[in-house]
């Protein structure tokens, strides 16, 4: 059964970046706030109600508790940022600098769009030991 009050990150399992930074923040968060489900788990993405085509925007984090809140690329990324060690702190202040956040954000767009030929593409899906339901779950034994 799935656990609730953990946030649920949406990332890109074939992109080298994004694994890199889940694996990252698997290591600083250790299951406690967060679990994850690959862009490429179709099973997982259409219980949350997720289609190909909000994958093209970016990373995704859903916060299933009531009332519900969803947020997308830069701004996820924001939020993920906002609930680690100090990082209320540095996000709070990225915001308040004039031009930064517009800044963020155009370059989360260019990385998102170019992801693949910036960092290269994994033969495999990463699929995380800290995953969203049981499918995903066994798939990362079998790994």
């Amino acid at each position: 059964m799935r656990d609730l009050m953990k946030k649920q990150v949406i990332y890109d399992g074939n992109c080298n970046l994004c694994v890199s930074l889940v694996q990252v923040l698997e290591k600083i968060d250790q299951g406690s706030q967060f679990e994850y489900a690959p862009m490429q788990d179709q099973i997982v993405l259409q219980q949350l109600g997720i289609t190909d085509q909000d994958c093209e925007m970016g990373m995704i984090l859903i916060d299933p508790n009531p009332p519900q809140s969803q947020w997308q690329g830069s701004a996820a990324a924001e939020e993920i940022g906002k609930l680690l060690p100090l990082g209320n702190a540095f996000i709070t202040a990225y915001r308040l600098m004039p031009g930064v956040k517009w800044l963020g954000d155009r370059t989360y767009e260019q990385v998102r769009d170019h992801r693949y030929q910036l960092f290269g593409k994994r033969p495999d899906t990463y699929y995380s030991g800290h995953a969203i339901g049981c499918h995903a779950i066994d798939k990362t034994m079998t790994k």
